[in-house]
C-alpha cells in the first residue's frame, strides 16, 4: 500500500491523516512482527526526530478505537498491535517472544456453555515454543 493509499484509508476511516499517523499505519502492514508502542517508536524515531511515544500510544490507540488495529494481549505486561483486522489466532514464543498469526475455523470452535450469545469479538492466543525455537532447544 502506497503512503498515499493508507492516507485515504486513514480518511474513510475517520482519521485525520498527519504523516505520523500515516508512517505508525505504514511500519504496522510492512512489518507484521505484532510490535509494541515500543517497537514502533524505535523503528520510526530516526526518521521522525519529533516523533514521541506518546504519540505512537495515541495513535495506536485511535486505530483500535476505529477498528483498523486489533489489540494483542497476549500477556498482561506486554501490548502488542496487529494491521490484520480479519480473525485470525496468535501464537507467542516463549523462547524468542515473536508473535505467530495462525487460522482456525471460528465457526466451528463448539463453545456450548453460552449458546445463544453473540460474539462481536474472538481472540485465540496460544503460548509455546516455536518450531525455530524447538530445533535449537
Amino acid at each position: 500500500m502506497k503512503i498515499e493509499d493508507i492516507a485515504e484509508y486513514l480518511k474513510n476511516n475517520g482519521i485525520k491523516p498527519s504523516y505520523q499517523r500515516v508512517r505508525v499505519f505504514e511500519y504496522l502492514i510492512k512489518n507484521k512482527n505484532h510490535p509494541t508502542v515500543d517497537m514502533v517508536f524505535r523503528a520510526l524515531v530516526g526518521e521522525i526526530p519529533t516523533l514521541s511515544k506518546t504519540t505512537v500510544y495515541n495513535t495506536l490507540k485511535l486505530f483500535a478505537e476505529k477498528n483498523i488495529v486489533i489489540v494483542i494481549n497476549i500477556e498482561d505486561n506486554e501490548i502488542r498491535y496487529d494491521a490484520d483486522t480479519s480473525v485470525h489466532g496468535h501464537f507467542k514464543c516463549e523462547k524468542c517472544g515473536k508473535v505467530y498469526d495462525f487460522q482456525f475455523d471460528e465457526e466451528n470452535l463448539n463453545i456450548k456453555t453460552i449458546e445463544g450469545f453473540d460474539f462481536r469479538q474472538t481472540h485465540l492466543y496460544i503460548k509455546g515454543i516455536c518450531k525455530n525455537c524447538k530445533m535449537n532447544y
